[in-house]
């Protein structure tokens, strides 16, 4: 099984020269790869002066996460591809649990490891933390991590399960499977176009597991901070996009209607926070996603909908209301 690290650069010398070497002293097994995304600083130099061994592939323009992903894995071969954020410390043996799950679980087309932060350790990572999961309404939240409350890693999610998706911050996926769906939608440019992919290759009959085995460290917010107005905007956007696209339009349509409430209420909150301009990035959000919606509906899948995406009626109405910031507390299996 030939496994692929590929790292996305833009612009991330210093990420390189920081996060780089434990890249290669721990996967001795795997191909190391950088897809530079247009950089104007000296990244690639860097790279060819300091890490020979590792295979650049230059893209031409900077399209964002989603489309310098699809541009530079159609120049790389493997089994398995490991997206791999620039920004992450990986820990010995973090590759042998993912081989052993691809292995021993057929079904398996995406796998996410145990994500943790690397300023404190002991707690998981927003990004992605021990797997993904949608409410109804389309809002996501992890084992792990529901909004801005983050749980300490006691060992509670050092299993092996199936999650509906996987952090694009560390995500492996088969390459079959990455070219069946077609890869990342490109008009996403960047966040929430990994839990669209997942969705997609659901809606295709694949599974996604998470393996809590295998850790990795994930600084997080080195491309935009989680109190980025811009962040805020493709969030919301692109979870209205990933509905309108992946639900039947019985469950599209009304969940879509709820949205314009519940992000309103959101955008609110942040009138009251004195965050203008987070309120003004939800505005702007659903004009966009409004203006895009043809052409988004127009990619539906045209049939094999799953019908049961979420786990959780409403984390806003369980968080804000009831308090509920656990995700055993939220979801008792």
């Amino acid at each position: 099984m030939k496994i692929a690290v590929v790292i996305l650069n833009w612009n991330g010398e210093a990420l390189l020269e920081r996060f780089l070497p434990s890249v290669m002293d721990y996967s001795k097994d795997a191909d190391i790869y950088v897809v530079d995304n247009a950089s104007t600083d000296g990244s690639v130099d860097f790279l060819k002066q300091h890490y020979p061994k590792v295979g650049i592939v230059q893209n031409s323009t900077n399209g964002g996460f989603a489309k310098g992903y699809n541009d530079g894995l159609e120049h790389i071969e493997a089994d398995i591809f490991c997206l791999l954020n620039s920004d992450v410390e990986v820990t010995p043996n973090w590759l042998d649990p993912i081989r052993n799950a691809f292995q021993s679980l057929p079904d398996a087309s995406i796998i996410q490891p145990k994500i943790l932060d690397l300023n404190k350790k002991d707690h998981f990572e927003y990004a992605g933390a021990a797997g993904g999961f949608l409410d109804m309404f389309g809002y996501p939240f992890c084992r792990g991590r529901i909004f801005q409350t983050i749980e300490k890693d006691e060992g509670q999610y050092n299993d092996t399960r199936e999650v509906f998706w996987a952090t694009g911050a560390c995500m492996f996926i088969k390459s079959d499977v990455f070219k069946e769906v077609e890869g990342f939608d490109e008009d996403y440019f960047a966040h929430q176009e990994e839990i669209d992919l997942c969705w997609r290759a659901k809606n295709a009959g694949h599974k996604v597991y998470y393996v809590g085995t295998s850790e990795v460290y994930h600084l997080g917010g080195s491309t935009l901070s989680n109190m980025n107005p811009k962040k805020t905007f493709l969030n919301f956007r692109n979870s209205l996009y990933s509905i309108t696209k992946n639900l039947p339009r019985r469950k599209a349509f009304p969940i879509i209607i709820a949205r314009l409430l519940l992000d309103g209420i959101a955008a609110l909150r942040f009138v009251f926070q004195l965050k203008f301009d987070h309120c003004f990035a939800i505005l702007k959000a659903h004009l966009s996603f409004y203006a895009n919606f043809i052409k988004m509906y127009r990619k539906r899948e045209k049939a094999n909908f799953i019908l049961k995406y979420h786990i959780a009626t409403s984390i806003v109405w369980s968080y804000f209301v009831h308090q509920v910031e656990n995700f055993n507390i939220l979801v008792k299996d």
